[in-house]
Order: C-alpha cells, then structure tokens, then sequence
C-alpha cells in the first residue's frame, strides 16, 4: 500500500484499496492504458481558468521567482568547474522505480507519470544510469549536468517542489586499497569547491561524515578544500551513502550555509549486479547558491 500518512489510510481503506490493489496488478500496457484515459476523463472536465489558478498556484507548476539570469549563472559555473567530465543532457524522466529501486527513496516522495516513468528527482540518479550504460564501453566514467528537478514531499510555505541541481558522478571498478575512492573523491571536492570560488566564495568548507572506518585515511587526500568530521550527521545513513559521505558550505560575505553534498552509493552496484563496481555523486543546489549571492 501507500506511505501511511492521513489521506493515504482513509483513501486505502476503502474503495480505493480495492481498486489499488486492481490497478497495481495490472500489466504495464494496461496500466497506461487505464491512467492515460483516466487522465483524459480528469482533464475534459478543467476549464482554462482552472489550468491559470493551478498555473498560478501550485507549487509543481508556478515558475520559480528567482531570476533567470542569476540561475544561469550559478549553473555556468558549476559545469565550467566540471574539467573532465562529460556533460550529459538529461531527460527530465526515469523508469518509474528509479529512485527507489536505485537510491532507496520512499515512493511517495517522486512524481509518477502514466507512461511507466517519474518525473527526475535528482540528476545524480539519472546519471548514474547513464554511468552504468557507458561502463561497459569504458574504464572510468565521469558524468555531470544541471537538471530542473521536482519533490513530492512538503516544504515550508514559499517553497517550491521544483528546483535546479548540478549534479556530477564517476563510476568505475574497485582497483584495490580504496585508490579508486581516494582518487574521486578528491575529484569531486575540488569540483565543488571550484564552482562555489567561481561564484565569489570568500570560504568552502567540507564536513565528511565517515560511515566505513576504512576511510577514515581518506580525510587528508583534498588539502587544498578544507575539511572537517561531521560525525553527527543524520541524514544519508541507511545505505543511501556509503564509506564516506560529506556537505558542502560556502560563505558569500555571511555566514557558512550548505549549498550541497556527496558521497559514495552503491547505485552502479545495484544495477549492474557487480560486487566490484563504484561510484562517486555530488551536487549543488543552483536555487540555493543563487539566493546566497550578492545582489
């Protein structure tokens, strides 16, 4: 059944469970068949002043009101300080299943679609998959993009369920000696630092949060990007990160804030079924750095 919250309980425990389970057991053909029409019945029935308030209002749909120009800019930036890496056009869907199967998140946090996909919930994800098809063609594989996402679950009042990330990744085989981790992991640190610099950054500044003891010797291997332990982190425990896995703040004239994060994940493990494959992600929130800028 669904996630458990209010109208998840009354909607299942009725009817509408029935008809879920149904619906759910259906083959992927039909089930489109079944959403699609659903969806032309749904929208038969909304006039265009409807569609303007929902335009107007709604946090999926709303335009962000941050200027274009400034997001630009943060995006520029961040891709420009991606040396290396191959910068992929990312299509803003994935098979539906994708953040779940893949990175562990909880379903009803990802916009579905009617067509056996989801609506893009993070780059690294997409990436990742993209690594994945490119790894048997290829020793190391280093990917980035900037992608428009969108987040099912609340946010704060102002906020929107949509935003831009830049997000890089690498993946390739264990060499031994966690060579391949120190290596790109420093990689991705010096990346992230680099595109903050770019912005005006008066400081960078990692927090590592160690989760495998065995990297702890990785702490000393970016000494040009400061870095501190961050053992109290609570969130990307659980197997969304593993070994190690890190936040980054930048300072534009105030305060430290974090802009974005990292860390190694299991992902081209999972879908390429090899005990031996790893990769590196991280990212930077482009909404984020733009509304830290000096005007």
């Amino acid at each position: 059944m669904a996630h458990d919250d209010g109208p998840g309980r009354r909607v299942l425990s009725g009817p509408g469970g029935a008809a879920a389970d149904v619906l759910a057991a259906l083959p992927g053909a039909d089930l489109t068949t079944v959403q699609l029409e659903i969806a032309r019945r749904r929208a038969a029935r909304v006039s265009g002043p409807d569609v303007l308030r929902r335009h107007r209002d709604d946090r999926f749909a709303a335009p962000s009101p941050l200027p274009f120009a400034l997001l630009r800019r943060v995006e520029d930036a961040a891709l420009g300080a991606a040396t290396g890496f191959d910068l992929v056009p990312l299509s803003p869907l994935v098979p539906l299943g994708t953040h779940s199967a893949v990175a562990g998140v909880a379903q009803h946090r990802v916009v579905p679609t009617g067509r056996g996909t989801e609506v893009a919930a993070d780059p690294t994800t997409g990436l990742a998959l993209e690594a994945a098809v490119r790894r048997s063609s290829a020793d190391v594989v280093r990917l980035a993009s900037v992608q428009r996402v969108v987040r099912a679950q609340q946010v704060p009042a102002g906020l929107f369920a949509h935003f831009s990330l830049f997000g890089a990744v690498t993946a390739g085989r264990d060499s031994g000696d966690l060579a391949f981790e120190r290596q790109h992991w420093a990689e991705h640190a010096r990346l992230l630092a680099e595109a903050c610099r770019t912005l005006g950054a008066a400081a960078v500044e990692l927090a590592v949060t160690v989760l495998d003891p065995r990297f702890e010797g990785l702490l000393d291997a970016v000494p040009d990007v400061p870095v501190r332990p961050f053992p109290d982190r609570e969130g990307g425990r659980g197997g969304y990160y593993e070994g190690l896995c890190f936040k980054v703040y930048a300072s534009f004239g105030g305060e430290l804030a974090e802009v974005g994060d990292g860390g190694f994940t299991p992902w081209t493990r999972r879908l390429l079924g090899n005990a031996k494959e790893r990769l590196m992600t991280s990212g930077l929130g482009v909404d984020r750095l733009a509304t830290l800028l000096p005007a």
